[in-house]
């Protein structure tokens, strides 16, 4: 069973971010699952490092169209952007240091993080975003 499930409360309307987000959600979920294998420790580096990997990569998607936008909250998103980065990196500092209770310490922070991000940071832009051009799923299928 998934620790969080996608659903239309998460999305901000924005298919490509919507995407984005469903793959994060699928990384926490993936070490939950190997966490309740008891294999989160096994798990934990590939997670670490694809969370550093993939989120510069959506950071950057929802980063360029804030700018391409003029989006107002701009500066105080980005920086909740860089205070996800310096955790994750410090928990992969942590891991290769012998941490061995992490894993719990990252699918607290993960599942915290993802709720609240997208659920108050990110859901704020998908209106800007939607009255600036940039498609929602009517619009998409329409």
């Amino acid at each position: 069973m998934p620790l969080l499930e996608w659903s239309d409360e998460l999305s901000c309307n924005v298919r490509e971010i919507d995407e984005q987000h469903k793959r994060l959600v699928g990384m926490l979920n993936r070490l939950h699952q190997a966490m309740v294998r008891r294999e989160g420790q096994r798990l934990l580096a590939s997670i670490l490092g694809e969370l550093m990997d993939y989120t510069t990569y959506h950071f950057a998607t929802e980063e360029k169209y804030m700018a391409l936008f003029h989006y107002p909250g701009f500066q105080s998103h980005s920086a909740e952007h860089e205070d996800f980065v310096r955790t994750v990196s410090r928990f992969q500092k942590q891991y290769e240091n012998g941490d061995v209770g992490l894993s719990i310490s990252v699918l607290n922070f993960l599942s915290s993080w993802l709720r609240d991000h997208i659920m108050g940071s990110d859901k704020a832009f998908g209106p800007f975003f939607n009255a600036n051009g940039l498609c929602g799923y009517e619009a998409a299928e329409a």
